[in-house]
């Protein structure tokens, strides 16, 4: 870590790391900011995507949908905030082993899956619950469910770290980029920034919610409470900061795996420099494209939908017409969830899944005479796209 990357209220925060890295310094973060921050050339971004979260909020309450398809959006939202860290795995591994509840998971899939499992437990708790669902516990929590299938973590998941890290730098901390606070430091800075996302200071009053995100974001990753997996743990409190506040959930990560050179400098300008305008103007393009994609998506589903009616005649009320609507919700899936999800005899759904079968909407892709899982390729195929791409419907090519 470089002296000259720092600002000078910064550099006043150094303080020495304890041995055998006593040739070094950390930085104990300053108290986040509770007055306005000035958001200079972000403004305008910031204004474009607050009326996105505003179109984003009507859709979902026309719909009496606060989630908006958010069981397959978490998982690729789960999917993507690992695969920046480095852990892989696809939506498609993610989907199939939660139908064969574990099956021969890797550790990298029984991670990402922890990921989703955990925001599909704490999305509707932070709707519940407002701010306050916020505590060090909370936190801890969050981080034990995402790391404790990872065989390489070292030390004890949900714990705040008691080691030296820095960021950057490989193994050698002379490389780095950024050293966060010695391990004594660790526990007053995280209590602050759970103090921030509860509001308790003036900023519900001074800075609107993207601000409020984007400083609470950097100030988490500049602490880094623990040992590994705080990347996931920050990524994974956006959504929940937003549901805390009111709003409809947006999951932010496949914009910033799309965008993660620009992500690491917003981080950067914001740690090193105070510089908090360009964390703020990032998330607010990240919630923008993120809208954008969302309802690409629910169109492209939509008109999908569409077309598998057409392929065939079903009667109405029809376990096979029914399941045509959860499709996009499982795209992979058993006879045995179709049942469930339906509330339908495991024959009637057996039925409906072979009538999907014979007209292209599903695929059985085990091959087995038990236990086999479907797949609709065409609904997988438009959710599962690169960030930022056209979906495509069947029969439509790039032009």
């Amino acid at each position: 870590m470089r002296r000259e990357d720092l600002c000078h209220a910064i550099r006043q925060r150094l303080k020495r790391l304890p041995p055998p890295f006593d040739a070094h310094y950390g930085v104990v973060p300053p108290p986040l900011p509770e007055s306005a921050i000035p958001l200079g050339a972000a403004a305008s971004r910031v204004e474009a995507a607050t009326a996105a979260l505003a179109r984003v909020d009507a859709i979902a309450a026309e719909l009496h949908d606060p989630y908006l398809i958010s069981r397959i959006l978490i998982r690729r939202e789960a999917v993507a905030s690992s695969s920046i860290e480095g852990t892989n795995s696809t939506l498609d591994e993610l989907l199939a082993v939660e139908e064969t509840e574990g099956g021969a998971a890797t550790s990298d899939t029984r991670q990402v899956r922890d990921y989703a499992t955990a925001l599909d437990a704490m999305v509707p708790e932070a709707l519940r619950s407002g701010h306050e669902v916020f505590t060090v516990d909370l936190v801890c929590a969050l981080h034990r469910r995402v790391i404790q299938d990872d065989p390489h973590y070292k030390g004890v998941p949900g714990q705040v770290r008691d080691h030296v890290v820095w960021i950057g730098g490989g193994k050698d901390i002379a490389y780095s980029t950024f050293n966060p606070p010695p391990p004594e430091d660790v526990q007053a800075c995280l209590e602050q920034v759970v103090d921030a996302m509860r509001c308790q200071g003036m900023q519900s009053m001074t800075q609107g919610l993207l601000t409020r995100m984007a400083v609470a974001h950097a100030q988490f990753e500049a602490v880094h409470p623990f040992r590994d997996g705080n990347g996931r743990v920050g990524r994974l409190l956006l959504p929940l900061m937003m549901a805390a506040d009111g709003r409809t959930p947006l999951y932010l990560s496949p914009y910033i795996e799309a965008n993660k050179g620009r992500y690491y400098d917003a981080l950067k300008a914001a740690q090193q420099r105070l510089q908090w305008e360009e964390m703020v103007g990032f998330l607010a393009d990240a919630v923008v494209g993120t809208v954008d994609e969302v309802l690409a998506t629910r169109s492209a589903l939509a008109a999908l939908a569409l077309r598998w009616r057409a392929r065939r005649t079903y009667r109405r009320n029809s376990a096979a017409l029914k399941a045509l609507d959860l499709l996009p919700h499982y795209p992979v899936l058993t006879v045995k969830r179709l049942a469930e999800a339906l509330n339908v005899s495991f024959k009637a759904a057996a039925q409906a899944m072979n009538q999907m079968a014979e007209i292209g909407i599903v695929t059985e892709r085990t091959g087995y005479a038990k236990n086999r899982v479907f797949v609709a390729a065409e609904a997988l195929s438009i959710i599962n796209r690169p960030f930022g791409a056209e979906p495509l419907l069947p029969g439509r090519q790039h032009m």
